[in-house]
């Protein structure tokens, strides 16, 4: 009860003194918060009875980042107007209703149905005839194929460890296969490399893994080889000034 009396005698005071300061200074408005407003709208001028304020921070916005364009698209080359490759064969589709056709086309297609029409495309380009479906050229065409779409999808979500996993496994199959068409038909994998854009690098020849010990060990056979070379070079020196010498001494004795 008391409490409540106490801030009811407060809120009377102070809405005493605001009416007196409004009598006082005519152009500050009665209210909470009107000091600070306007004080904050009139910047630095100091008034009767008002403290000098500093301006507000103006909080300028980023710089806007630009966007890096990374390479093209394996599938950029697919026209939007080409049909499906389920509608493709069908002639009805060629000559329907432009709405119709626009259903049918790419152009409101997945991406999944685009990447299944780019492996068709890959596959006609390696296969053997038009049933071959089974070969080594159509098996690493759909793993190319398919790592370069793991390959775009990776360059947008890096930190997609699944599907960098796949990619490795179907790189390392791809590796496999064209490494043994190299070695049986290499008329074929030549061809293959050059239709499908693929740049084979060959493995080297021998590989150990850099660990801590392993370079310890190289280091410390440098320095020991380094001496040993020490080594031969002073007792190479060493012999040539011994037969200078002798020949020296041996001089004399002759000429005598």
């Amino acid at each position: 009860m008391f409490s409540s009396f106490g801030l009811r005698t407060i809120l009377k005071s102070s809405v005493g003194v605001l009416c007196e300061s409004s009598a006082l200074f005519p152009t500050v408005s009665v209210g909470p918060w009107s000091c600070c407003a306007s004080a904050l709208l009139s910047g630095p001028a100091v008034s009767k009875g008002v403290f000098a304020v500093p301006p507000p921070v103006r909080h300028y916005a980023r710089v806007a980042k630009r966007k890096t364009t990374g390479p093209e698209s394996q599938l950029s080359d697919l026209a939007p107007a080409m049909l499906k490759m389920e509608y493709a064969p069908v002639p009805l589709a060629q000559t329907t209703d432009d709405l119709v056709k626009r259903l049918l086309s790419l152009e409101l297609a997945s991406h999944k149905e685009k990447l299944q029409l780019k492996k068709e495309q890959l596959i006609t380009k390696v296969q053997r005839d038009e049933n071959d479906r089974n070969s080594v050229e159509v098996k690493v065409a759909v793993l190319t194929a398919r790592i370069r779409n793991y390959q775009e999808h990776l360059q947008k979500h890096h930190k997609d460890k699944a599907n960098k996993r796949r990619m490795l496994m179907a790189i390392d199959r791809r590796k496999k296969l064209l490494k043994n068409l190299r070695l049986v038909r290499f008329d074929t994998f030549e061809r293959v490399c050059e239709q499908l854009g693929i740049v084979y690098t060959f493995p080297p020849e021998y590989y150990r893994r850099a660990t801590r010990r392993w370079l310890a060990k190289k280091e410390f056979c440098i320095k020991v080889f380094k001496a040993v070379q020490k080594q031969k070079a002073e007792q190479k020196m060493k012999q040539q000034i011994s037969t200078s010498e002798t020949k020296e001494a041996k001089a004399p004795e002759a000429q005598t």
